[in-house]
């Protein structure tokens, strides 16, 4: 018997609830974006009225503006994005226990064996008229016996609709859509199959393995058992907690870095957060990760390997910094940073000296960290700094981090 899996989908998220709280927006063309002041100044979602000028997300706002005069610029309001994606999620829980997000408004749902006779049809019908009533919002969903082909449903009719794809009549539904509507397939896996003129979910069914081992690795034999129908990847439990798999801060400075010593500046504070979330998760980063994005939006990455596990923010920024000096020309000023701590242990786990290494040393060093963090925590993260942090930097007055996890989706 094959699953039942929904893939629901809240249209327009963050503008829909911005013209769900204010009614007076409805009839009109809305966009919320980012802060001009400190550069976040692009569409992050957009109503369908707006949609129909033409406005694109992740595009600048005097853009969004050239298609749309009239178009309404709206804060974003996240406190109120994560409570009407919580009350959705306990919609989903009347049907079943086994939902797991994909981002804020998205969620799989697992309801085999949950039906008591009515059709997935049937109860996503029913999810999407309760989701509209009782919260005024729009949802999409896709129904189907696997998550791939769910999430691709969602996303074939929008807004407030449903789409079934069925085991039976997938490839009449699927395999004529441009491989790149396929999740797992972005940009630059789409690039490369064009290039060996695979234009189709259909035709990466029916690729060679040979050859899509040779464009994308082991992608590219998912991708292919994917486009056949043959995802088996379980929906997870409502209360799983997704393993941390790395903890990166990144910011958009309000001016552009045009020397080193500012770069460092920056990612001396990414580290200090960076610190404090391996701290408080019990993890060690074996490894450190940084992305360099310039005044004309090109970025590069760089990354490297920890000679000794650790959670030092100093030993973090140095092996960043590092990474920078050898990597980046200065072609172009900076725009972005961002600093990642990778291959994480838990911090219990045993390490491996080197004849190099001075344990004592080590030692004194993580009580130090520690005791930064004890001051921190009871007195604000402002309360011990480096010296160099208290000079001025080019920082938003807010700064928006994230702790990076991973989706267990191929990407």
């Amino acid at each position: 018997m094959d699953r039942i899996i929904l893939h629901c989908d809240m249209n327009n998220f963050y503008a829909s609830v911005e013209c769900m709280l204010r009614p007076e927006l409805r009839d009109k063309p809305v966009a919320v974006c980012g802060s001009v002041e400190e550069r976040h100044g692009i569409v992050l979602a957009k109503n369908y009225k707006a949609k129909a000028y033409g406005v694109k997300t992740a595009e600048a706002i005097w853009q969004a503006k050239q298609k749309c005069p009239n178009l309404v610029i709206v804060e974003p309001h996240y406190e109120q994005y994560l409570r009407f994606s919580k009350l959705a999620r306990e919609i989903y829980s009347r049907y079943t226990d086994r939902i797991e997000p994909y981002g804020m408004d998205e969620c799989w749902l697992d309801i085999t064996g949950c039906t008591r006779g009515r059709s997935g049809f049937e109860i996503a019908d029913e999810i999407r008229r309760t989701v509209k009533f009782e919260l005024g919002l729009t949802i999409s969903v896709g129904v189907s016996f696997n998550k791939i082909f769910a999430k691709l449903g969602s996303d074939l009719k929008k807004p407030d609709a449903i789409t079934v794809i069925e085991r039976a009549s997938f490839r009449e539904i699927v395999w004529p859509l441009d491989a790149s509507e396929m999740l797992g397939v972005g940009r630059s896996t789409t690039r490369k199959l064009l290039y060996y003129g695979i234009h189709t979910i259909g035709e990466l069914a029916n690729a060679p393995e040979e050859l899509l081992k040779h464009i994308a690795g082991k992608n590219g034999l998912a991708l292919k058992r994917y486009a056949s129908g043959e995802d088996y990847s379980p929906v997870t439990h409502q209360d799983y907690v997704m393993p941390i798999k790395s903890i990166g801060h990144g910011i958009t400075t309000i001016q552009d870095l045009e020397n080193s010593a500012e770069v460092w500046s920056i990612m001396l504070e990414l580290s200090q957060d960076i610190g404090s979330k391996l701290m408080k998760n019990k993890k060690r980063a074996g490894g450190v990760a940084i992305s360099i994005r310039d005044n004309e939006l090109f970025s590069k990455e760089w990354q490297c390997q920890l000679s000794l596990p650790t959670q030092s923010p100093s030993y973090i920024a140095k092996a960043a910094f590092e990474l920078f000096v050898r990597g980046y020309g200065w072609a172009r000023p900076i725009r972005s940073v961002t600093v990642r701590a990778i291959y994480l242990t838990d911090s219990d786990a045993p390490i491996q000296y080197n004849v190099w290494t001075d344990p004592e040393k080590l030692e004194k060093r993580e009580r130090l960290d520690l005791a930064v963090e004890a001051i921190r925590n009871r007195f604000g993260k402002d309360a011990i700094r480096n010296a160099v942090l208290l000079m001025p930097m080019k920082l938003p007055e807010e700064r928006r981090v994230e702790l990076v996890m991973p989706t267990g989706m191929v990407s």
